[in-house]
């Protein structure tokens, strides 16, 4: 049983900006599982922070955790023109995460946004909404936990999901199934097709690339991370998904490349190579789990 004062105090956690950025992820993480109106509550707090990767990362859970409750902070986040794309992005994929069809028109509005990482998301998002309408109670299965932004494609052959994913004709709701049913095949041969997608279409779908590959954490794309997170003229919310991949896929490799980027020029970089470093030593360590910060709170018995 959680009480309301753990709940709090892991939520004062979050938003305190004294605190190291990779405490404050695994107390948003905490807040994630637990779920409820109080953590969504402490979850919307955040957005008043200066860490556009943490904002980024506030809103990719509240769409986890899809709770109809957390759409009106979505809605404003948004349509603040003042927060970074990356974290209006990200609230754009959260509403349509949640699943809740009032938001439909207000995505369709933001499917032709000034900033090209928005309306692109928005784009998602209606089509992901629209699926759900003409697939009722059909599950989005695979053997991942996360809420993805397209369902995944029916075929399973690596060639013919590579070749959909690459094709940049192809509508982009359509490549990004391509990318998750890749994803779920889990091959080494569907991870190296998926690291080719680093190198095609808009930064938004390679940051999506990016963020499969931490899911998948195949060594095989370690090297081709590696070069992205390297490209300093690659966009910033691209390095920053190919750093949080290789903390989880977490290799020596990995290692090298995260400290070698932990004082890059970009902010978001910085931060991502902070937290992976910090993900890395939980992939390699004996803890119980990532999200822990009610362990944190209680003193062992």
């Amino acid at each position: 049983m959680v009480t309301e004062q753990e709940v709090e105090a892991i939520g004062r956690v979050l938003v305190d900006p004294k605190q190291p950025l990779q405490t404050r992820f695994r107390a948003l993480f905490t807040l994630r599982g637990l779920g409820g109106p109080d953590c969504i509550a402490w979850i919307s707090r955040g957005f008043e922070d200066s860490s556009a990767l943490l904002k980024h990362e506030l809103a990719y859970c509240l769409g986890q955790m899809r709770d109809s409750r957390a759409i009106p902070v979505l809605v404003n986040v948004l349509q603040d023109s003042s927060q970074e794309p990356m974290v209006r992005h990200e609230a754009g994929e959260a509403l349509g995460a949640i699943g809740n069809l009032e938001v439909l028109e207000l995505l369709k509005q933001h499917c032709t946004d000034p900033v090209v990482e928005v309306a692109e998301t928005c784009q998602l998002a209606v089509g992901r909404l629209q699926w759900l309408q003409q697939h009722p109670g059909e599950a989005e299965t695979g053997p991942y936990l996360s809420v993805d932004p397209a369902p995944p494609a029916e075929e399973c052959d690596v060639g013919r999901l590579r070749e959909a994913l690459l094709d940049e004709d192809r509508p982009l709701f359509d490549r990004y199934r391509a990318m998750f049913a890749l994803r779920n095949v889990g091959s080494e041969a569907a991870a190296l097709a998926l690291a080719e997608g680093l190198r095609c279409g808009s930064a938004l779908f390679r940051h999506e690339v990016g963020y499969v590959l931490g899911q998948l954490q195949h060594e095989a794309t370690v090297s081709e991370l590696v070069a992205t997170l390297a490209r300093s003229s690659e966009s910033p919310m691209v390095r920053h998904e190919c750093a949080e991949a290789l903390g989880a896929i977490a290799q020596p490799a990995c290692l090298d490349a995260l400290r070698q980027f932990i004082n890059d020029p970009e902010c978001v970089v910085r931060e991502s190579c902070e937290v992976a470093l910090d993900m890395y030593e939980y992939e390699n360590g004996s803890a119980f789990q990532y999200a822990d910060g009610l362990e944190r709170l209680r003193p062992p018995p």
